[in-house]
């Protein structure tokens, strides 16, 4: 379990709650805005309303406590500048700012993000991914060369083991998991047969994965 501040309750820093409460974490969320934190206030720890551009509000949060702090401000990039830059100063342990474009990726990094995430863009581009790929139904990028995909088995696999089809050494890829209607075994063995209507979830370079689904 992790402390976690939100700043920010608009409906990424409200989903960001939602998502880190379910996993077990600690959440405090904080706005201005008195509507959204009482919208949000029975999902989280704690729900504040507070203008984190005073430094005696971010002081009295104690920001050197929390594990990681978000800096979720969606519609006053100057806002999130300033509170990315007093959070660095005040001694934040890491801090995590939302960007809407390059550009402000950059200038958050330099004023002390140590992360920035780019939502619109990642998920732009996992749906353009996931889309390209021939029985593609989940897209995930692991860096510029590696993804993680989840796919219907090539249909010239049914009844096949993953040992009689050699997949690692023919394909290059590494079979994570597997999805049966709306359950994922993690854990399969070399002999698993394939059946008509599985999904596998493998690994590996994108464009060995374009291949092995394109075919």
């Amino acid at each position: 379990m992790k402390s976690m501040l939100i700043i920010g309750a608009g409906e990424f820093g409200k989903n960001l709650a939602r998502k880190l409460m379910s996993v077990g974490n600690e959440v405090l969320i904080i706005d201005v805005n008195e509507e959204e934190i009482n919208k949000i206030a029975p999902e989280v720890t704690r729900a504040q309303v507070g203008d984190c551009m005073d430094k005696g509000v971010l002081s009295e949060l104690g920001v050197r406590n929390f594990d990681i702090c978000f800096v979720c401000i969606s519609q006053n990039f100057q806002s999130s500048l300033e509170i990315t830059s007093l959070l660095k100063e005040q001694g934040a342990v890491h801090i995590v700012a939302k960007s809407d474009s390059e550009n402000q990726t950059y200038l958050l990094k330099k004023v002390g993000a140590d992360e920035v995430v780019y939502p619109e863009k990642d998920m732009a581009d996992r749906t353009a991914m996931r889309y390209s790929m021939h029985g593609a139904f989940d897209y995930i990028e692991l860096s510029p060369e590696y993804a993680i995909v989840e796919a219907a088995v090539p249909s010239e696999w049914t009844g096949q083991s993953i040992r009689e089809l050699n997949v690692r050494l023919k394909h290059r890829v590494n079979i994570l998991g597997l999805r049966n209607e709306r359950h994922i075994d993690p854990v399969i063995t070399a002999d698993h047969l394939f059946a008509k209507g599985d999904r596998i979830i493998i690994s590996g370079e994108k464009d060995d994965i374009s291949k092995l689904l394109d075919k």
